[in-house]
């Protein structure tokens, strides 16, 4: 007896080494391919997480995160990660959807305060939905960082903020959009937009970051950069992380709210960006907690435009690896390239940020982004 369990053990113990020597070896291999990539499209830093079966089980740092002082790139250091911020303005409004203080098909001109009508179509009621789908027939090319460009109470072009389309019969990526759910979170919550969200969505889910970066230890931003196509050099960004505190003093709710980017503005690592993404994946549950139900999860993930293939700030591709579906969002601002997917059946995502590479798109995908998630695929879930 005493025997075989003595042979178990070694075996146990056998297995458990191979398995351990495995995954170094597909993860030092990761890692060489990785860095290949990088120096094919002059990629100065990137942070990678895997989620595999509702766990994170690899997460790295490549480069540099800042080039004037060389320091090299960690997995605590947090980014501007853009557009993938737009999930967690509508992960919000869902929330509220679900505590019914508002809905979806509410008229958008009765929550933001101000007439939102496209003059070509006077009797056509734009409703949140439209809004947060991108199907609103609003455009950004009065700017999106301030509310005065589509109020008509303000602006005497706020008319060519709508495009020539009945709203909900066409289909446009609009940043004004989001910046605008963002103030209509603040008029149904009863809180500031950055507080609400890092009470209902990161605390809860127990992350690191948020949209006001005044407060954000800014010892661990990550610089980005920006290439210049004609000098063929890389800028920094400093843009990227403005202080907000004088802003702030003057503070309107539900007026003021671009102040902090709902549309790009959220500061996180990859790591905790990939807890988050499993909250979705999972359809909203994470570690035995409950962000939003499963209803509004599968809302979010469900198409509204066939052009695009976008639910509410959570879009389906087949573009981005060969033949698997994907849902998720990217984000491209100030030099930085982001990627939040995820693989609902197959229980897998993948978060790939960087801070700065060539700009070059294929299929409307950035294609160092491209290649490093088709890399961790490769590598890790393949």
């Amino acid at each position: 007896m005493i025997k075989s369990l003595k042979r178990c053990f070694s075996l146990l113990f056998f297995i458990t080494t191979v398995t351990s020597v495995v995954a170094q070896v597909n993860s030092t291999a990761a890692e060489l391919e990785m860095q290949g990539i990088m120096k094919k499209f002059d990629a100065i830093g990137v942070s990678v997480a895997v989620v595999k079966k509702g766990a994170v089980i690899y997460t790295h740092s490549f480069g540099l995160k800042n080039v004037e002082s060389n320091t090299p790139l960690i997995d605590n250091d947090i980014f501007r990660i853009a557009s993938i911020s737009k999930s967690f303005s509508a992960t919000a409004i869902m929330q509220l959807v679900e505590a019914g203080k508002l809905s979806l098909d509410d008229d958008f001109s009765s929550l933001i305060g101000f007439k939102i009508r496209n003059p070509k179509y006077p009797e056509t009621i734009i409703t949140l939905k439209m809004v947060m789908s991108h199907t609103s027939s609003i455009n950004d090319s009065q700017g999106y960082f301030n509310f005065d460009a589509i109020n008509p109470d303000k602006n005497p072009n706020w008319a060519k903020c709508y495009n020539a389309y009945e709203p909900g019969k066409g289909y446009q990526y609009c940043n004004l959009n989001y910046n605008m759910v963002g103030a209509v979170i603040e008029k149904r919550s009863g809180e500031r937009f950055d507080n609400y969200v890092k009470q209902h969505i990161l605390k809860p889910l127990d992350l690191y970051g948020g949209y006001c970066l005044d407060s954000l230890d800014r010892s661990r931003f990550v610089t980005l950069y920006e290439y210049d196509t004609a000098a063929k050099v890389f800028n920094p960004q400093p843009s990227a992380y403005v202080s907000r505190a004088d802003g702030l003093k003057n503070y309107v709710a539900g007026y003021s709210t671009p102040m902090f980017s709902p549309t790009g503005g959220m500061k996180i690592s990859a790591t905790d960006l990939a807890k988050y993404m499993t909250m979705h994946m999972n359809l909203g549950k994470y570690n035995g907690g409950r962000i939003i139900s499963k209803k509004s999860a599968k809302i979010m993930q469900t198409k509204v435009s066939d052009d695009e293939n976008y639910g509410l700030a959570i879009l389906t591709t087949t573009d981005l690896i060969p033949g698997v579906t994907l849902k998720g969002h990217t984000g491209s601002a100030y030099g930085l390239y982001s990627a939040m997917f995820f693989q609902p059946e197959q229980k897998f995502g993948i978060v790939v940020i960087t801070n700065g590479c060539t700009p070059k798109y294929t299929k409307g995908y950035n294609d160092f982004i491209r290649a490093a998630v088709n890399s961790v695929y490769n590598n890790f879930i393949k």
